[in-house]
């Protein structure tokens, strides 16, 4: 923990000499109960983007593909000094979503990016149903969030605009007693929807 606390000032100040930084909407974050914010993905920093526009409260459990634990040791403890959870994709992994939605319970907030992979052209991907088991089985709202990079794409010095929405209250992400694929499809509808309409109204910084 002592890591984070370290690391996010340096971070902060660095991200705000390498790029512009724009945040709209923080007031729509919630701060004192656990939550799932959801953003697209573009770049393989928009975790970073989207952590320093929040910059304040407890960390949170961002999950992450499993290939970045396994590049050296000291990273993969500084990974998880941040709040990095493991995903292992493709594989089941109970015990993870488990703790996650523990910790989601307890107040934490998640951080998961719903299109599970980046997208070359900025469009949003197909969303995965992770994000949507977490939310309903701790009971907690989903916040969208779109990340807008001027021109498109991440770019050193160039414009990054954060726009955190209105939470989507939990009731309305409930699950049927089957997780039924007609019940996620409506949920990931729902957020789709939010997602770009966020995008259609601050387009100008695109």
């Amino acid at each position: 923990m002592w890591f984070y606390w370290i690391i996010m000032p340096a971070a902060w100040l660095v991200w705000h000499l390498a790029f512009r930084i724009k945040v709209i909407g923080r007031e729509n974050l919630i701060r004192d109960r656990g939550f799932v914010l959801c953003p697209n993905h573009i770049s393989a920093i928009d975790p970073v983007f989207v952590v320093i526009s929040r910059f304040w409260g407890r960390p949170m459990a961002i999950l992450a593909k499993e290939e970045l634990f396994h590049i050296n040791r000291l990273l993969t403890w500084a990974w998880r000094s941040v709040g990095l959870v493991c995903v292992r994709r493709g594989r089941g992994d109970s015990a993870m979503l488990e703790e996650v939605v523990r910790e989601v319970r307890g107040g934490r907030g998640a951080l998961i990016f719903p299109e599970g992979t980046r997208t070359k052209d900025g469009n949003l991907g197909k969303l995965k149903s992770g994000a949507f088991v977490i939310a309903a089985e701790a009971g907690v709202d989903m916040i969208p969030c779109r990340i807008i990079y001027k021109g498109g794409k991440m770019r050193v010095f160039g414009r990054c605009t954060v726009v955190f929405g209105k939470p989507i209250p939990a009731e309305t992400l409930a699950l049927d007693a089957r997780c039924s694929a007609a019940r996620l499809r409506e949920c990931k509808d729902l957020l789709r929807g939010e997602l770009e309409k966020l995008l259609e109204e601050n387009r100008q910084y695109l």
